[in-house]
């Protein structure tokens, strides 16, 4: 295993780390809480010390997980989660001090823990990142002992730059993988100068890149890549990071000839994201442990040649950057 640093805190953090969203069983289908167990377990078993979930991944589901995961180990396990989303609506005058108190108390709950490790800022609208009122609110958590440290995860570049700028944002978590470069290019050395971790999140396009999917694929109805093609549930740029299903697959096949003897596509994307220095780690999610098992071992293919770096640049100019550049 490969760890790097995570902004400021002090930690260094698994590279590929462990994305708890698809275990909370609500939006990725059927899940089975002893397999996702396993796969908890089997990454920490593999050197992962990092684990990312939400108060709203399977309404707290996700995070009792979690929470028993590091009651049946001895290993440190640093765990980050989001708060915000549970406001119905979800609008910037919800993150108040009553509000986001609450949601910390409940994730500490989940948890079973007395201090949440990174908690961060759930895609909150826009008009949050100009209200330092709310940071501050974040920073109070943080003298109480609510909170060790926090950071954002954002939808927009433009957000992830704002956030940056306030001083104890430890980290900003972006969608970030070969069907959206823009982070790379405008993001990066912001964070780079600030000190700031960077969590890859949705590594794998939804899947997409794992290269296992064909134009007739059939997910369940309660998967939101059946019912949030169009971002009717949320923003859509969760769903296959936006890309149009049919122009994600036409991509893929321009991407597979890069796919290095006896590794996977998935483990090729993975590598691609770890290939930027800025990025602290990658948080791909697992159901079960021969996930896991593929997902850490992307760490074994050898770093890309600079020409397989230009290609994936080449491919996402052709395929994928008119329509997706622009809004995220």
């Amino acid at each position: 295993m490969e760890y790097r640093d995570l902004g400021r805190t002090g930690w260094r953090i698994s590279a590929v780390s462990f994305g708890a969203w698809a275990i909370g069983g609500d939006v990725w289908g059927r899940t089975d809480d002893a397999e996702s167990l396993r796969a908890l377990h089997r990454a920490v078993d593999l050197g992962v010390n990092f684990v990312d979930t939400a108060d709203v991944y399977g309404d707290g589901h996700s995070e009792r997980l979690v929470g028993r995961l590091r009651r049946e180990r001895r290993e440190e396990i640093i765990v980050a989660t989001k708060a915000g989303r549970r406001l119905n609506p979800h609008v910037a005058a919800g993150y108040d001090r009553a509000n986001l108190t609450a949601f910390v108390e409940r994730s500490l709950a989940n948890l079973g823990c007395d201090a949440i490790d990174l908690l961060q800022l759930h895609c909150p609208p826009g008009e949050v990142y100009e209200m330092p009122e709310v940071f501050g609110i974040l920073d109070d958590l943080v003298t109480a002992g609510k909170l060790r440290f926090y950071g954002v995860s954002v939808e927009r570049v433009q957000e992830a730059v704002r956030a940056a700028e306030y001083p104890n944002v430890q980290s900003v978590q972006i969608i970030f993988n070969m069907f959206r470069l823009r982070p790379a290019e405008e993001f990066f050395p912001v964070a780079r100068a600030r000190q700031v971790g960077i969590l890859a999140r949705v590594p794998l396009a939804s899947g997409l890149l794992s290269g296992k999917y064909r134009a007739d694929t059939e997910f369940a109805p309660t998967d939101h890549r059946t019912f949030n093609r169009r971002g009717e549930a949320f923003d859509v740029g969760e769903t296959f990071s936006g890309v149009d299903y049919a122009r994600g697959l036409e991509a893929v096949e321009a991407l597979r000839p890069l796919v290095p003897n006896g590794a996977t596509m998935a483990q090729l994307a993975l590598r691609w994201i770890l290939m930027h220095p800025e990025v602290t780690a990658t948080i791909p999610g697992a159901r079960d442990a021969a996930q896991v098992e593929g997902n850490v071992h992307a760490l074994d293919l050898a770093p890309l040649s600079a020409q397989t770096m230009a290609r994936v640049g080449e491919v996402y100019d052709q395929y994928l950057r008119e329509a997706v550049h622009p809004r995220w």
